[in-house]
């Protein structure tokens, strides 16, 4: 099976073009984040080259997978809990941990996953990037909301709500929000988008069907990670976690 896309200079003049047009729009049309999306570039490709060069030590090395997983597991729960309050941000651990490790536990305590680096590493990565994700999109609008909304709150609480209670009666719709997007991806799988998971093992000579049951499993796991996320950043908001720090 070959490669996917040809390693050559053109391939890098490509993606530098890409990159100069996606910082050019942002910055033309006054979006705010044209200097983000040339530091993320960069960023993303210093990360998978170092990535690139360790990971084939990393698989084969219990101890290495372990250690890998605990700085995925730390970067996630930081830049998740940056988004919601940039000077406590480690509360987003807890969402990020409730989803992830759970769902881990599952799949790979039953079998259904083989307990080996080159599968646990790429799974939980997944994973991890969805929690981060509906962490930071679920707390941020949470956080917004019981700010903008600060009157419907206080009247909840005249009327003889607890704090918490009161809280979740106004950010808990907003918050949960940020499970559309895993929804929508779930929605239509197959029909508009093919996930990495299902392309990487047809090219890695799969089966279609075999790659299709993979990734219905990845899909699954990876909202159900997402909804314990949301609802834990949700109650952490509620009791206050992150509201004083904004």
């Amino acid at each position: 099976m070959g490669s996917l896309l040809k390693v050559t200079p053109a391939l890098a003049v490509v993606v530098g073009l890409l990159v100069a047009a996606g910082a050019t729009v942002a910055w033309a049309g006054r979006l705010g984040h044209a200097r983000a999306i040339l530091g993320a570039c960069l960023r993303a490709a210093l990360q998978l080259g170092a990535v690139s060069l360790v990971i084939a030590w990393v698989v084969g090395v219990p101890a290495g997978v372990g250690a890998f997983l605990l700085v995925m597991y730390g970067v996630a729960s930081f830049t998740a809990g940056r988004r919601i309050s940039r000077t406590h941000p480690w509360p987003a651990a807890l969402p990020v941990a409730a989803g992830t490790f759970p769902v881990l536990a599952l799949l790979f305590g039953s079998g259904v996953a083989p307990a080996q680096g080159v599968v646990i590493i790429p799974i939980a990565g997944i994973l991890l990037g969805g929690c981060l994700t509906a962490t930071a999109l679920a707390g941020r609008r949470a956080v917004d909301e019981l700010r903008v909304r600060k009157g419907e709150v206080e009247a909840a609480l005249a009327l003889g709500f607890l704090d918490r209670d009161a809280a979740l009666e106004v950010c808990r719709p907003a918050a949960a929000q940020a499970l559309v997007p895993a929804l929508d991806q779930t929605r239509t799988v197959g029909l508009v988008t093919l996930p990495g998971a299902f392309v990487g093992m047809l090219l890695g000579g799969a089966e279609p069907l075999e790659a299709g049951i993979v990734q219905l499993v990845v899909l699954v796991a990876l909202l159900a990670a997402e909804a314990v996320a949301v609802l834990v950043t949700v109650e952490l908001v509620a009791r206050g976690s992150f509201r004083a720090e904004r």
